[in-house]
């Protein structure tokens, strides 16, 4: 499956022991289960990572899973509300390795940062980044899954699913759409249906219209984003 480069793309692999992108429906009971491949949301988090500004958003263009899909559970005692311990059974992801492409877009909604907009520089410093592997530690859905990340071709290698043919991953959640970066300025929670083809996902836009996902949570009762009420680059 084909995923557009963009012109200040940046292109890494990410690696862990385990992973837990965990499915949203296995927290109430305290338990947690990991999706399969990791969610839009996940991958954008690590991209921030690697390196973030207010000015612009990251954009996750698709993910290239290189190793067999395989879980491991493991009993853990989280510490419970009222004191004590509790006993819990989670199941993660076992030895992973992908491939993601991300690009960024200037943060429409960030007008009094118009003055940071400088392309050049932001892509050189996100890859000058991406070479010391990030600027925050790297976690693959948990804390407890600490990862790492390199520069790669994405294309490049060869991954377990290379010839596998379309695989249906089913419904899960993509991400969310905060009030900062959306011209609603709502908080919204979108879920879709993703495809592997040959091992690589490609996201579809995370636009809050977009027909391809499921707008599950819209209207959150949150603050509103006041430019000027925030921390602005524009006032340092």
């Amino acid at each position: 499956m084909h995923v557009l480069k963009e012109r200040n793309s940046i292109e890494y692999e990410l690696y862990a022991p385990y992973a837990l992108f965990s499915e949203v429906a296995t927290r109430t009971g305290g338990e947690k289960f990991s999706y399969q491949v990791p969610t839009y949301q996940a991958l954008k988090g690590i991209t921030e990572s690697i390196y973030w500004k207010p000015t612009f958003i990251w954009v996750i263009d698709g993910v290239r899973v290189m190793n067999k899909i395989q879980t491991e559970g493991k009993g853990i005692r989280p510490i419970k509300m009222n004191g004590g311990n509790d006993l819990s059974y989670y199941t993660y992801l076992k030895d992973v390795r992908y491939r993601v492409r991300a690009h960024f877009e200037w943060n429409e909604q960030r007008q009094d940062l118009v003055q940071d907009r400088n392309e050049n520089k932001h892509h050189n410093i996100a890859k000058r980044s991406l070479a010391q592997g990030g600027r925050r530690d790297i976690f693959l859905g948990a804390r407890e899954c600490q990862g790492y990340v390199e520069p790669c071709s994405f294309d490049s290698g060869e991954g377990f699913y290379d010839k596998y043919g379309e695989m249906s991953l089913g419904y899960m959640f993509y991400g969310f759409s905060y009030p900062d970066e959306n011209p609603e300025h709502n908080f919204i929670a979108k879920f879709w249906r993703p495809v592997m083809n040959n091992g690589v996902i490609a996201f579809v836009r995370p636009d809050a219209q977009s027909l391809d996902c499921d707008v599950i949570r819209n209207q959150q009762a949150v603050k509103d984003f006041v430019i000027g009420d925030n921390f602005s680059l524009a006032q340092e």
